[in-house]
């Protein structure tokens, strides 16, 4: 930034530029306080001219009325003198020793002036307690700006309150967006499709990390650090800890919904990438979303296009998907995917949410699926999803369970012939069991147990469809996270509780659990990452 600094030319950096910036508001401050403090300073003087006049008021009559003109009566009135213990008890402030010449007050050219120019109605006993009240508040006024001058911290203060001002005056949203001109080059195309996982905290934070920053452990190890977050805090503290953690590929869109119903769409390579232990950036620097909004879910969509280059077409909102909704009272929702082709950057409703409800899950289904909600208790009823109709956006579903009083839906798994559901306790404990111990229901029912829970295992905290070549992450309460095979958690009955998955420390839950992708799907994906082609060569004749 080239600019004129102290009268001459200067390059600046941002750094350079803002102390620049602050050290003129600092002088304009300075500048202005003096002036006021000199203005204050003449009008005291005025006044305190008027409160000896009109405690002395027959005797300066008798001189102005015996004088011949007004150059004498000024004279006479410069001659009169007043000890320091005379003008105090009319309660004038000696602020300067300078104003006493020898002990002495004496009136100065201004004061004698301005007396001979006090006209009759200033005389009256409601002007003189206005006169006395204007002095008493001036003699703040100055004290007040003397403090200024003395002190560089009020300086400052005065600066930030100065700019705070400015910005609620001026201040307004950007009504733009930055976007990168892409041209005729696919954003995509200059990015590598690699795994990654995407972590969300409780208070708001989401960053993304290279799946290989973390390694693969055994069963009931301690685990590293997944997230930093305040060292000590629970669940139920002020602490922050991670909430949310799923994969993903950097090609891929990201859905986001919020507990209170809403939908947002983000590329995944958008999203920041840092290390296995930072904390992240707010999500509402990335996301817009609404004051006390939550993320309650997300997927990942899969980047779909036919042909290349600039001609390619998205068939990434396949209208033969559909995405099944599920809150915390039992309610599921089905809807289309091609609904949501054009989120708006400030979202979207995906569901209407009723009072005392909240979204905790949301996933992508292809028609002929079949879901399992699991409730807190241990719960759980399985059905196929033609029971569902789809409905538009703004609805609000209808029950798929309806648990108990005090028990309420934590998650819902997608069925899977070759696969098993993996349940977890708070505790730590978990246990994997086919689903074909689980019998289908028609929607709308109390369901059966999925997990015998009691002291040992806790509330159930999540649960995943998983198959044996699988590996999960468990996140705890205070951030530590476990990367583990799912073979080695052993097969059980449904109405059972499972073993140690791992070791809790003292006053730590299990607070959720999500897949990880393995290095053969990694592999995979990039493999099927879409590649632009080459333009044939022309024949030779």
């Amino acid at each position: 930034m080239l600019a004129i600094d102290h009268g001459r030319p200067k390059l600046l950096s941002l750094k350079e530029a803002n102390a620049a910036y602050i050290e003129h508001r600092r002088e304009v401050i300075l500048r202005r306080t003096r002036f006021e403090l000199r203005k204050a300073e003449e009008r005291a003087e005025t006044l305190e001219g008027y409160l000896i006049a009109l405690a002395n008021l027959d005797e300066f009559i008798r001189i102005i009325r015996g004088s011949a003109n007004r150059d004498e009566a000024r004279i006479k009135l410069l001659a009169f003198e007043f000890t320091k213990k005379q003008v105090e008890q009319i309660g004038i402030l000696i602020r300067n020793p300078a104003r006493l010449t020898e002990g002495r007050y004496a009136f100065s050219e201004h004061q004698a002036n301005q007396i001979l120019d006090l006209r009759l109605y200033q005389l009256t006993g409601l002007e003189r307690d206005k006169i006395d009240k204007e002095y008493k508040e001036l003699i703040k006024t100055i004290q007040d700006l003397r403090d200024i001058l003395a002190k560089e911290q009020r300086v400052f203060t005065i600066i930030k309150k100065e700019l705070r001002e400015l910005r609620d005056k001026h201040g307004s949203p950007r009504l733009t967006q930055f976007a990168v001109d892409e041209g005729e080059i696919n954003m995509e195309d200059l990015i590598a499709n690699e795994g990654c996982i995407i972590s969300i905290t409780h208070g708001g934070f989401i960053k993304r990390t290279a799946v290989s920053a973390f390694r693969a452990q055994r069963r009931g190890g301690k685990g590293v650090i997944g997230m930093s977050t305040r060292e000590g805090a629970t669940e139920e503290e002020e602490g922050d800890f991670v909430e949310h953690l799923f994969t993903a590929t950097t090609h891929d869109y990201l859905m986001f919904f919020t507990e209170s119903g809403r939908a947002y769409v983000e590329k995944v390579y958008e999203i920041p990438e840092m290390g296995r232990a930072a904390k992240g950036r707010s999500i509402a620097n990335i996301l817009q979303l609404r004051p006390e909004e939550k993320i309650a879910a997300t997927i990942r969509i899969q980047s779909k296009k036919s042909g290349v280059g600039p001609n390619a077409v998205d068939q990434t909102w396949d209208e033969n998907l559909h995405i099944v909704f599920a809150t915390q009272s039992g309610i599921v929702k089905k809807s289309n995917l091609s609904d949501y082709r054009n989120v708006r950057k400030g979202g979207i409703i995906a569901i209407q949410i009723e009072k005392g409800d909240r979204l905790i899950d949301a996933n992508l289904t292809s028609s002929n699926n079949e879901i399992v909600l699991i409730t807190k208790e241990g719960m759980s009823l399985r059905f196929h999803e033609e029971q569902l109709r789809d409905q538009g956006r703004n609805t609000v579903g209808v029950w798929g369970i309806r648990p108990d009083k005090k028990d309420r839906v934590i998650a819902i798994a997608i069925v899977d012939p070759n696969a098993m559901l993996l349940v977890a306790g708070e505790n730590g404990i978990g246990k994997r069991t086919p689903f074909d111990d689980y019998r289908k229901q028609k929607r709308g029912g109390k369901g059966i147990i999925t997990m015998k829970t009691g002291t040992k295992t806790g509330d159930v905290v999540g649960a995943l469809t998983v198959r044996d070549t699988d590996e999960m992450m468990l996140i705890t309460t205070k951030g530590q996270m476990v990367r583990t095979r799912v073979k080695e958690i052993r097969e059980t009955g449904r109405n059972t509780m499972g073993v140690k998955l791992m070791d809790l420390r003292k006053g730590e839950k299990l607070q959720a659990i999500a897949p990880v992708v393995s290095q053969a799907e990694e592999e995979a994906q990039t493999a099927e990452a879409p590649t632009p082609e080459k333009p044939e060569k022309p024949q030779k004749k």
